[in-house]
């Protein structure tokens, strides 16, 4: 029986994540993200999918961020008309992230059109539209954690909490028959143990191959007592020195939700009081009612807090909720005593961009970074050290404290990979996705070096390779 797995996104770079699982004649695809970063990444975003989705049979999702589910209204539009698999909370996450994509794609294709009819030029379409994302939506089978599913002949699914944002998933794939049959795990994205609102990530004991991220395969994060310490800090330094206001750029599911229960957990021990907050994000605003409708999947600590204060969820306490564009745009008439949590997270798109267009060059305003920035992007340039960023075609010059708060991250850091990697039994082969270059060649040192884990075999998927699943354990590459 033919069974091969070829790696054909987020292979050395950390967005974009595709997955083409082959069982003689039938095909699945593990995630369909969407390419983020700079234009150039983007722009690869209209390049044609590597097969044709006509011949998919199902697609699997991990979870609703947009690097992995942002390219499924796309692969509906070129004609995929399977079943797409995913947990029940990521159900009710993609209805929302999606159409706000497929309005973000229409908007920006708008603005282009306006410029490109003073050159004469022919009008561009939008990559897909809000019909695309609401037919994609359409496709959704809600699965439950522990639920065994045969997706496609001779390959059984389960999935299981990845403790990354609400509803994520490792995938557990069960493929052939009989002796021949192969395991295969999926990491998905790796959230960390001991983190606010959600559950731990899965331990799974067994596998014949491991396909796990590697986003921070070569850092370490700061403890969550030093985190919580570090932003007390930038609190208080704001009103007593800088006093200006403090922005957050941050991505409307998971990270708005986690500043949000942190804000209420310590409002008290960081004077919060002092602060007006904002949320102003529409889409973060939807996911937080998501994430209330899902409490159960909270982990035990949230929902025991949440019981002593019956009348009081968490999430709805000491947060203004900012909806429309003209509520937005008043905020920028506020000049000290304002805290905004906007998206997008890595500063690329969403409210945000006016926010920081109003103050990043004013040195009495700081802005935290606490997520992942990739190559390109403009949250990325503001922790490199940029001088200045161009929002709307108008320099910025960085005037602002900027802090990289990295204890925040939803994403396992190198240690955290490790200690879940070493709950396999008989460690068997990993390769490498959702991670650049750097950071997945420390995690290939790190890996081979330790005596939990050598000498078994490591490798770095890269875009196009294709992985013989009857060879495992042994990593066997065959023309795609």
């Amino acid at each position: 029986m033919r069974m091969t797995l070829q790696f054909l996104g987020a292979t050395e770079e950390v967005t974009g994540s595709c997955h083409l699982l082959t069982v003689e004649h039938e095909r699945l695809l593990l995630d369909c993200g969407l390419i983020q970063g700079g234009k150039a990444d983007e722009l690869r975003n209209h390049d044609p999918f590597a097969f044709e989705p006509a011949s998919l049979a199902a697609v699997v999702l991990s979870h609703a961020h947009i690097d992995h589910s942002g390219r499924l209204p796309l692969l509906v539009k070129a004609g995929f008309t399977g079943p797409i698999y995913t947990h029940k909370a990521t159900v009710d996450l993609c209805a929302i992230m999606l159409k706000d994509a497929a309005m973000l794609q229409s908007r920006e294709t708008d603005r282009q059109n306006k410029k490109r009819a003073k050159h004469d030029l022919d009008p561009l379409e939008p990559l897909f539209t809000v019909e695309d994302a609401e037919q994609a939506i359409s496709q959704f089978v809600a699965l439950e954690y522990g639920q065994v599913m045969q997706v496609i002949p001779h390959v059984d699914i389960c999935l299981s909490d990845a403790g990354h944002i609400l509803g994520s998933a490792l995938v557990e794939l069960w493929i052939g028959e009989g002796k021949a049959q192969k395991k295969v795990v999926f990491s998905g994205d790796l959230g960390r143990a001991g983190m606010p609102i959600l559950r731990d990530p899965t331990r799974v004991s067994t596998a014949d191959l491991v396909v796990m991220e590697s986003t921070y395969g070569n850092r370490f994060h700061r403890s969550w007592t030093d985190t919580l310490i570090e932003l007390k800090g930038i609190f208080a330094k704001a009103v007593t020195e800088s006093r200006g206001n403090i922005l957050l750029p941050a991505f409307s599911v998971g990270r708005a939700q986690e500043l949000m229960y942190l804000f209420y957990l310590y409002a008290k021990e960081w004077d919060m009081a002092r602060w007006k907050i904002c949320l102003d994000s529409p889409m973060a605003i939807e996911a937080t009612e998501v994430y209330i409708k899902h409490y159960a999947l909270m982990d035990e600590e949230f929902k025991r807090f949440a019981r002593k204060h019956p009348g009081q969820h968490p999430l709805h306490e000491n947060i203004e909720f900012i909806r429309t564009t003209d509520e937005s745009m008043a905020l920028n008439d506020i000049h000290q005593g304002l805290i905004i949590i906007a998206g997008s997270g890595m500063c690329n798109g969403g409210r945000i961009r006016c926010h920081l267009e109003h103050n990043l060059w004013r040195p009495e305003c700081d802005v935290i970074i606490c997520g992942y920035q990739a190559l390109g992007t403009p949250g990325r340039a503001l922790v490199d050290g940029a001088e200045e960023l161009t929002i709307r075609g108008n320099r910025i010059k960085v005037a602002a404290n900027i802090h990289t708060v990295g204890g925040l991250s939803a994403h396992a850091d190198q240690a955290e990979l490790l200690r879940w990697y070493h709950h396999f039994e008989e460690q068997p082969p990993v390769i490498l996705v959702h991670g650049e270059s750097e950071a997945q060649q420390g995690l290939v040192e790190v890996l081979k070096q330790d005596p939990k884990t050598k000498p078994k075999q490591v490798a770095i998927a890269t875009r196009g390779d294709c992985l013989d699943l009857n060879a495992l354990p042994k990593l066997v590459w065959i023309p795609g």
